[in-house]
């Protein structure tokens, strides 16, 4: 029977906070907010370009007064400036995570249907893909904008593994944050946390089936799910 395993982009596959945080304090600098260091990624990524924004803007104290929250006009400005900042310098420093080439290799060999589920914009996600040279192990790629949802809805798995032609039980979901653990468990999807993501929540706060360090102790656990001799 065909398997699948899905992943999550930023945090799982590739470390592109270098490049996300510079995008965003690009932003920040045009419209007059304070700039945020790189381990703030670790709470504004996870939901998109425009909440990412909200949030980081939000933790200034800029959304708590009413008189002084940000009008829509000027988000979808941002947001706009910050995908096209980013989508220039989407791989500059962005790198891929250990052991994570050598896994798509093993799944290769093995046979599983690879997708990518991320609420990183779908175009971007694909540049990013090629640009880092990992577009080329996936069967299928979705982004926030492919459906008309996104994690933590579970049809952003669901449909994912209905376009495979995949039954649930023979799929994984691997991601590094509290978004995808709620994607995956009501998905009814097993779940593999890796840690090191983007999230400041703790692991034992976060939903999983397994928790692992780096994706080089992912195969033998991809085996015994996915009952692979």
């Amino acid at each position: 029977m065909d398997k699948a395993i899905l992943f999550d982009l930023d945090g799982t596959l590739v470390e592109t906070a270098p490049d996300l945080m510079e995008a965003h304090n690009y932003v920040m600098r045009k419209y007059g907010y304070e700039e945020k260091p790189f381990e703030a990624v670790r709470y504004l990524a996870g939901r998109g370009a425009a909440q990412m924004l909200v949030r980081s803007i939000d933790s200034q104290g800029r959304l708590t007064n009413q008189n002084n929250k940000i009008n829509e006009e000027t988000h979808k400005k941002m947001t706009s400036d910050f995908i096209d900042y980013y989508a220039e310098n989407i791989s500059k420093t962005s790198v891929i995570n250990q052991g994570v080439v050598e896994y798509l290799e093993w799944c290769k060999e093995k046979k599983i249907h690879l997708a990518v589920c991320t609420n990183k914009m779908e175009h971007l996600t694909i540049k990013l893909l090629k640009e880092i040279k990992l577009y080329d192990y996936f069967d299928f790629i979705a982004g926030a904008d492919t459906f008309n949802y996104r994690k933590p809805n579970p049809q952003h798995i669901t449909s994912i593994l209905e376009i495979l032609n995949i039954p649930i039980e023979q799929s994984i979901m691997i991601g590094d944050s509290e978004t995808d653990a709620e994607a995956a468990k009501a998905a009814k999807v097993k779940f593999i946390l890796v840690e090191g993501g983007y999230t400041e929540k703790k692991y034992e706060e976060i939903h999983h089936d397994y928790l692992v360090k780096t994706f080089n102790e992912i195969a033998p656990i991809s085996s015994k799910i996915l009952n692979i001799q």
